[in-house]
């Protein structure tokens, strides 16, 4: 087997997966069109099978085992997208696997990977986050000979991801002028950088990492693969701490940008897809049509394509959604609010400092009998971002001490 990915094994597995997974649809989408002045095209994968594209690359790999391989079974590491195409696999093919999940992994993906492995497949916790899941599962297989099934770092993984890319050459019917893929470990993007630069090389690539897990930019600049001090879990089909060996020259070779996407971007990204478009994405799904709303000016020949990469999103989540999107588009502030201990306080904070259509929507106080006065954790939603100045400067001229909580605080952490 090469350690190179090519074109060729990328054909080879998308007539391996034909008979498996969805050819997913290639649909126009009007709102970012509107927003980005030119055609938009989403790639559906969050309508695949699993919900994610994921299983493209679990199922080529796990395909190609050989007999004896089959017969000491798989093992493997996900932050839930992965293990369902394992579980899938394992289920379709009657191969016995384990999925190591991190403890951040949603219920919903967690009961997923149960439901479609079956008998076949058991779910063992593996640490706090996805590379200590890996250190586990690695350490599994090589205790008991189990075949490691990587997600992304494994040309088979990438050749059946990058069929994704051979799909969205077939349906767009012209060279697209720009596809946004998302990445995470950089198997997707590898896929597709490939097949594009081999029958569309016209076509700019870009790739769209989460801020707070920019694991790629990291080894672009550092010069090869390298561990985050620090990881940001919350697009958690994204959150790698390290991108692979294998991943890493393609995308340096192949790909024409990597761009950072703060999460409260994504969780707009993520509302607008669901009330205007009707489509259920998890964070890592809409990290493409984020990138492109934030940082892509249109301007190439040919429509642009995000890849939707999954709709795994747990329903329960979505209350912290909201509060990141309300926090990023400047609509939603915190401040600490020194109130003296007397009566009247907060009314002349009602009535002097709050302006029409600005509502408190949090209000955390105790009052401390043997002090003059007592802070307030107090948040405010406005109308229109930009009311903020004029607040601002009511709370500066009220004679109430008020400190402003910025996004970035780590007295967030116990807001969001």
């Amino acid at each position: 087997m090469s350690d190179r990915l090519t074109a060729t094994m990328i054909d080879q597995a998308a007539e391996r997966l034909r008979p498996v997974v969805r050819r997913t649809a290639l649909e126009p989408n009007e709102r970012l069109s509107g927003l980005l002045g030119g055609q938009v095209l989403l790639k559906r994968e969050d309508a695949q099978v699993c919900r994610s594209y994921k299983v493209r690359g679990a199922f080529n790999l796990i395909a190609s085992l050989t007999e004896d391989e089959r017969r000491r079974g798989v093992v493997c590491a996900s932050a839930g997208n992965h293990g369902q195409g394992v579980a899938f696999a394992c289920a379709r093919l009657g191969i016995s696997g384990r999925v190591y999940v991190p403890s951040t992994t949603p219920r919903q993906k967690r009961e997923r990977i149960a439901a479609l492995g079956g008998d076949r497949v058991e779910i063992v916790v593996g640490g706090g986050t996805y590379d200590e899941a890996s250190a586990a599962a690695h350490a599994d297989s090589e205790a008991g000979g189990a075949v490691y099934v990587h997600p992304f770092d494994d040309v088979r993984t990438m050749a059946g991801q990058g069929t994704v890319g051979l799909e969205i050459l077939e349906q767009c019917g012209q060279a697209p002028g720009t596809v946004v893929v998302p990445v995470g470990g950089g198997g997707l993007i590898s896929g597709v950088a490939v097949w594009l630069r081999e029958h569309s090389p016209g076509t700019r690539l870009i790739g769209a990492e989460p801020a707070g897990a920019a694991s790629m930019r990291a080894a672009l600049d550092h010069g090869g693969p390298v561990a985050l001090p620090e990881l940001d879990t919350f697009v958690d089909g994204a959150a790698v701490g390290k991108v692979g060996d294998s991943t890493f020259p393609l995308v340096k070779d192949l790909v024409d940008e990597i761009v950072a996407v703060d999460e409260g971007a994504v969780c707009t990204e993520m509302l607008d897809l669901y009330q205007t478009d009707g489509i259920i994405a998890e964070p890592a799904g809409a990290l493409a049509g984020a990138a492109a709303r934030e940082v892509l000016a249109y301007g190439p020949e040919g429509p642009v394509v995000c890849v939707v990469s999954g709709g795994n999103n747990d329903v329960s989540r979505y209350n912290e959604v909201l509060e990141r999107s309300l926090v990023h588009i400047g609509l939603r502030h915190y401040f600490l609010v020194t109130f003296p201990q007397r009566p009247g306080a907060l009314r002349h904070f009602l009535d002097e400092v709050l302006g029409e259509g600005q509502d408190i929507i949090a209000f955390e106080y105790i009052k401390k009998n043997n002090r003059e006065t007592g802070p307030a954790l107090v948040g405010i939603e406005l109308e229109r971002a930009g009311d903020l100045e004029s607040l601002l400067a009511r709370m500066k001229a009220s004679p109430l001490t008020v400190e402003r909580i910025p996004p970035g605080s780590p007295l967030f952490t116990f807001i969001l």
